[in-house]
């Protein structure tokens, strides 16, 4: 007898939570926790169209689910953040999108760059509402450029008396800023409900969604969003201390953002992107100073508010394992990109569950034996026992489709446990 598009929900469900609590389930569950641009790939659409019509990949995404049938599905939202139409408004400096600095068929860019100077700490770490206002609005959008001439909020305190700066605020090109961000509001108002009830068809259909929300790893926001890279690595030298209580500025502000994200999403898993802490990018001192104290912290405090942290190790974590075996058993999701899947197994088998591990180039380019002999290795070696989810390394943007579905296929086969 054919099963309920619910009982197929609860099923895949359960997999999904096994796993995390590595326990064996009826099978190795399977998720695409990572989509990308792949649905506007597979249902022929270019990346662009998926950008400016999000009805086109809500479809998309939908074909695609229905038709590989994995055990959760990853938002939209994650490649389309919010409409082509906003980032134009907007006037977007922080990305280049499809069809706009880069192909049409290709995915987005993130523009890195130093949107906080070497020398604002001081300023950020005083009022980081009135520096995001007043600095990084202005820096990453050209739409809101003329707010760098506003003054501080904090200039509104004397009340009644202190009112006279509100004047600034009635200038042409103030009030042009606010007409654009009120536009893009309306747009990104929209979006979010479309989501939500894309979300919402898809769990008719019998998908789970993922994560509900995310996060960045406390150092990498500040190296991503602020400093960039090099600003940062610079800084680390040159001003520790500022680089200290700045990251201790945004922990607390990743906790917030994340738990709310959750709520509003009713699914208790919050992805995490890491950067800047694998191998390659510090040295193991640097990473106890200034990256693992701070992602422990922002860890430990979702797990305490009832929730699940997927940090997605991005590169090679394998001399970092050791750290990662000193979080709390059965209550996180490592997403694991190139780390050896022998050594993550054998460290962290008892403490979490681990996802991924899939490159990507196998499902892009390698022959079909090469994808079955690798999906075979990851479930005898990372899925012995239980707590292994499979799924992709990364994003699945460029991902052939007929690769694809032999690796999902393969998986629901090989990876039934006895």
């Amino acid at each position: 007898m054919e099963k309920t598009a619910g009982e197929l929900y609860e099923e895949r469900q359960k997999r999904i939570n096994d796993a995390i609590q590595l326990k064996k389930t009826d099978r190795v569950p399977i998720w695409f926790h990572d989509t990308g641009f792949f649905p506007a790939k597979y249902a022929g659409i270019t990346f662009e169209d998926a950008m400016y019509n999000t009805g086109k990949l809500f479809t998309a995404y939908k074909k695609t689910m229905k038709d590989f049938e994995p055990d959760a599905f990853s938002s939209p939202f994650t490649v389309v953040h919010v409409p082509g139409e906003t980032h134009e408004t907007l006037d977007i400096k922080q990305v280049k999108w499809p069809g706009h600095g880069v192909s049409p068929l290709h995915t987005f860019q993130f523009v890195e760059g130093e949107y906080m100077k070497a020398d604002e700490y001081d300023i950020f770490l005083d009022d980081p509402t009135d520096f995001t206002i007043r600095y990084y609005l202005p820096r990453i959008l050209g739409a809101m450029s003329p707010l760098s001439t506003t003054p501080p909020i904090k200039s509104f305190l004397s009340g009644y008396f202190g009112l006279s700066p509100s004047a600034a605020f009635a200038t042409g090109a103030v009030v042009k800023a606010f007409e654009s961000f009120y536009k893009a509001g309306l747009s990104v108002q929209k979006h979010m409900s479309d989501l939500s009830s894309f979300h919402e068809d898809m769990k008719a259909l019998g998908f789970p969604l993922s994560f509900g929300g995310g996060a960045l790893a406390p150092f990498d926001l500040l190296s991503d969003m602020l400093r960039g890279m090099r600003g940062l690595m610079l800084d680390m030298y040159r001003q520790p201390e500022k680089v200290l209580a700045a990251i201790d500025k945004v922990t607390s502000m990743s906790i917030e953002q994340a738990s709310s994200s959750a709520t509003s999403n009713g699914n208790p898993i919050i992805f995490i992107t890491l950067h800047r802490g694998a191998h390659g990018f510090m040295s193991p001192k640097q990473f106890e100073t200034f990256y693992w104290p701070s992602l422990k912290k922002l860890i430990l405090a979702l797990i305490d508010k009832g929730l699940i942290p997927c940090p997605f190790f991005e590169g090679d974590y394998t001399s970092r394992l050791e750290y990662l075996a000193e979080l709390p058993k059965g209550k996180v999701i490592g997403q694991f990109d190139s780390t050896d899947p022998v050594k993550a197994k054998k460290i962290l088998g008892d403490t979490m569950c681990i996802a991924g591990m899939m490159p990507l180039s196998h499902l892009q380019t390698a022959s079909f034996d090469k994808v079955e002999e690798y999906t075979k290795k990851l479930i005898d070696v990372v899925g012995e026992g239980g707590g292994f989810i499979m799924g992709p390394r990364g994003s699945m943007d460029e991902s052939d489709p007929e690769r694809v579905k032999v690796w999902v296929n393969l998986t629901k086969q090989y990876g039934v446990y006895k």
